[in-house]
């Protein structure tokens, strides 16, 4: 069995990680191979980032990584998932909504051949609006991906670590993982999980969030608004000419004109609507090629663990010295 390095990203989080970690470290255990857990926090206002180094102290095998400001959960995922030591990567929310001891069955679905392994909930805890949103989410995503299991994503994935070459040089501000992954491969299948309710605290995903993400995925990794724009324009021609015919046949029979001004104005405002929409599709499109042009980092680490728990290492080393020469 592979290692695994399972990451996770920490937003105001001080209240569940405790409990994460007490959970997590035998759903690992369980799996009989070195694992790590990256905990990255993505500019929390809260004392998260404190006790991030706190939990590295006492478990050498937790990592963190403190963001320099809050760049969004798929951001802080990148950053989490191209510092991951080990063969296979676990991503899973930081709100214990998605069990630890789920990871065997995602792992041990993946080593059957598959390349991603999606833990789909067998029962949405969100309201009605949020899940909408969602699902709007995933309707946008299987238009990204281009593929239809593209409906089953969720935060809680396993995936093979050697994918991370096919967006190795993705540096874009507006990151989706899960478009990201469909870079390297087409397999993977979902299996469905215990999905729990949210313990401690709200959740930071809005149904707001939830919506500019699917517009990010929609305008960054995909040509649909510009097809469907296309395509209105294509229809108003259409009708356009459908106009066009009509106040000829009307003429060349009755020998008059159709009605003035009300008709007019309302077919000027349909076709400037449609352009203007048109025009708004081609700018948000622009708009992306700017800030990728700008090449604005995804993520910054403002500091991490390793010298934390370097520097405590050798705080030991220097006591244990110093014990052995007065014994001597």
């Amino acid at each position: 069995m592979t290692s695994v390095s399972v990451v996770v990203p920490v937003y105001n989080s001080e209240e569940s990680l405790p409990t994460l970690v007490k959970r997590i470290q035998p759903a690992l255990g369980a799996l009989q191979t070195p694992f790590e857990l990256i905990l990255v926090n993505d500019s929390s206002s809260d004392g998260s980032w404190s006790l991030i180094r706190e939990l590295a102290l006492q478990h050498r095998w937790i990592r963190g990584l403190n963001l320099s400001r809050n760049y969004g959960q798929h951001n802080a995922l990148l950053c989490g998932i191209r510092h991951a030591r080990f063969d296979t990567i676990v991503t899973m929310d930081d709100d214990l909504q998605n069990p630890p001891e789920e990871i065997v069955r995602l792992v041990a679905k993946l080593e059957e051949g598959f390349d991603v392994v999606y833990g789909t909930p067998d029962k949405e805890q969100h309201g009605v609006l949020r899940n909408l949103a969602s699902r709007v989410t995933k309707m946008t995503l299987a238009s990204a991906m281009g593929a239809e299991s593209a409906r089953n994503v969720s935060a809680f994935r396993a995936f093979r670590a050697s994918l991370r070459e096919g967006f190795e040089h993705y540096r874009g501000p507006f990151v989706s993982i899960d478009v990201l992954l469909t870079w390297g491969t087409t397999r993977f299948p979902a299996v469905q999980v215990r999905h729990n309710t949210r313990s401690v605290g709200v959740s930071n995903y809005t149904l707001r969030k939830l919506l500019i993400h699917a517009a990010n995925v929609m305008t960054g990794f995909t040509a649909l608004p510009l097809q469907i724009a296309s395509l209105i324009g294509f229809a108003f021609t259409l009708f356009g000419l459908g106009l066009l015919a009509f106040v000829l046949v009307r003429y060349w029979i009755d020998g008059s004109s159709a009605p003035g001004f009300p008709f007019l104005a309302s077919v000027i405002s349909i076709f400037s609507g449609a352009q203007l929409f048109a025009l708004g599709v081609i700018g948000e499109y622009l708009a992306r090629m700017h800030f990728r042009m700008m090449e604005r980092p995804p993520f910054m680490v403002r500091e991490s663990t390793e010298a934390l728990i370097e520097e405590d290492a050798a705080i030991r080393k220097t006591g244990k010295h110093a014990a052995g020469v007065q014994s001597s």
